[in-house]
């Protein structure tokens, strides 16, 4: 803002509880949750779900695991009514689950909320008005709080002469001061006390009183402090369930949700990715896999977090971020060559301790994976991805999880090198199925400007643990054949060579394993060469079904590599 922006504005003020209790306790066990994706969610929708749509995400919402649902504002609209008529009539709603529904404190709306709920099971009527000074002097034209704390009052007398029409019904009531995050505390102690009188919750059939934080106005500290004062001030605190919704106009919703919980909040309402007006509710999925994260059983399953993902965003219209905590495209995913080399020692020294440990519930613990992606339905080919900003880690891990090769460390350096220069050229992110091409193309049985065109071993032509063998060799337009002998075909191949007057290097390391994802008779073999004038060390990989040509084609790809590289920098 420019400076004399600035001066309109006013620090928001600050809760007198000098001895407040929140900061010292930690979150044990999950709240109730109450999704509010049909009412508020679709409420801030450009185009607001049809019936159809709102059935579809209710009964994903319903999968999920919510026991409460805030289906929407029955009274507001005929698309409304009609949606909890098809949940009513259609028999759509589980016995477990309690619909919600929200009605503003007008005696024509609480009377249509009624007939909405005729033949349901279970129903959370939710009452609100407003409350605020900036709601009394500005919507109310300068009301008194005693004319807006009648309005509460006279809709809860209202509500409590209907609850007998629906016996067949177990209701429970709610009531919400609307923008309780900017009202006085004592005042909106006042009113919702004034409701909790005339509803008279027991302990078998307590009052929700549910404290929005309708703008987000104050850091997320201070609203810990309003709800831990309110909770310890409100009258029959033991019949009362406080209830949290938050919203996100300063970004951290989450935040004080989270410290909501620790002052004493017994429920939450939010939506699925964080969905609503202007910034948006309280992400539950993402509270809920924070919990889950600290092992807290929270009754949510977000184990398919992507099929969640998919059906939200095809009935809302609306499209998660891509670093959307948890359910976003990329927030398992590391371009950065440090980052990826940790999370690829991570998974490996994670495998060898559930292999000690005899179980697969060692405890989590993979630099810069707060959880196991797998855990909501995530796959490890999309944590780790190649740009020119990556790594000879990230490109190894990319081998290793989609195409079955395990290089050998120390060929980590000289693929991913050539891969993330790949990268740099084309300006872009490379695709694991062009990672593989480009190893495939470079790395594994180059067979120019040396091609072995015949081979074939003598394993019993001399002493026992020697072998012989026969091969012609092309190096550009010549050909040779020869002869040579070792104590394996990759020796007895050199020796031919050294023979021939083509050897100009030796052999400094050699790998082989059986290729994972490939043929069952598949094998890869790695082999190290360095250039015996300059001490240049260049790997080569070869496959085949043997894995004694496995290991003269990688043998073949590396002197190749070798030469070619001279003729390059040549």
């Amino acid at each position: 803002m420019k400076p004399e922006s600035i001066q309109k504005y006013r620090p928001f003020p600050t809760v007198d509880l000098p001895d407040r209790q929140w900061p010292d306790r930690t979150i044990t066990h999950a709240p109730i949750w109450c999704s509010v994706d049909l009412r508020d969610g679709n409420q801030a929708l450009p185009i607001p779900m049809s019936v159809d749509e709102k059935i579809r995400l209710f009964e994903e919402l319903v999968r999920i695991g919510f026991k409460q649902i805030e289906v929407g504002f029955p009274s507001a609209a005929d698309t409304e009514f009609n949606f909890l008529r098809a949940l009513i009539d259609q028999d759509r709603i589980p016995d477990d689950v309690t619909i919600q529904v929200l009605v503003q404190a007008r005696d024509h709306l609480i009377r249509r909320t009624f007939e909405s709920l005729v033949g349901v099971k279970k129903s959370i009527v939710h009452l609100y008005n407003s409350t605020s000074p900036l709601q009394r002097r500005i919507t109310f034209g300068d009301a008194s709080q005693e004319k807006i704390k009648q309005i509460a009052v006279h809709g809860a007398e209202l509500i409590k002469e209907l609850v007998p029409t629906l016996p067949d019904t177990e209701i429970t009531l709610q009531y919400s001061p609307e923008s309780f995050s900017d009202t006085e505390l004592d005042y909106a102690l006042d009113v919702c006390n004034a409701v909790s009188a005339v509803w008279e919750p027991t302990p078998d059939k307590k009052i929700i009183l549910n404290l929005p934080a309708t703008v987000e106005w104050t850091t997320p500290n201070v609203h810990a402090d309003q709800i831990e004062w309110f909770c310890r001030h409100v009258d029959n605190r033991e019949n009362s369930i406080i209830s949290l919704h938050t919203h996100n106009d300063r970004g951290t919703g989450i935040a004080a949700t989270e410290l909501g919980l620790l002052a004493g909040a017994d429920r939450v309402e939010g939506t699925l990715f964080g969905n609503g007006e202007r910034t948006g509710n309280l992400d539950i999925v993402i509270v809920a896999l924070n919990m889950g994260s600290h092992g807290i059983e929270t009754g949510l399953d977000f184990s398919d977090l992507s099929s969640t993902r998919r059906i939200y965003e095809e009935t809302t219209r609306l499209t998660v971020p891509e670093r959307q905590p948890y359910a976003g495209e990329l927030v398992f995913t590391a371009f950065s060559g440090s980052h990826q080399d940790a999370i690829k020692k991570g998974f490996d020294r994670r495998t060898k301790d559930i292999e000690k440990a005899g179980g697969d519930h060692f405890p989590w613990g993979v630099p810069y994976l707060t959880i196991d992606p797998q855990d909501i339905g995530r796959s490890y080919e999309a944590i780790i991805r190649i740009n020119s900003q990556s790594g000879k880690g990230g490109v190894a891990y990319v081998l290793d999880r989609e195409h079955g090769f395990d290089l050998p460390k120390a060929m980590h350096p000289q693929v991913g090198k050539f891969v993330y220069d790949c990268a740099d050229s084309e300006g872009r992110e490379l695709s694991n199925e062009e990672i593989g091409d480009i190893f495939f193309r470079e790395f594994v049985n180059n067979d120019a400007p040396m091609n072995l065109e015949e081979f074939e071993l003598d394993h019993t032509a001399i002493s026992k643990g020697e072998v012989v063998c026969h091969g012609t060799v092309r190096i550009g337009d010549e050909s040779f054949r020869g002869t040579g002998k070792g104590n394996g075909p990759i020796n007895a191949f050199v020796n031919m060579l050294e023979e021939s007057g083509h050897k100009d290097f030796k052999v400094t390391d050699y790998r082989s394993q059986a290729l994972r994802g490939g043929s069952d008779a598949d094998s890869a073999a790695y082999v190290q060469v360095q250039e015996e004038s300059t001490g240049k060390l260049l790997w080569g990989c070869g496959i085949d079904p043997s894995i004694e040509m496995a290991g003269l084609k990688a043998l073949i790809c590396a002197w190749n590599l070798l030469h070619t590289a001279e003729t390059d920098e040549a």
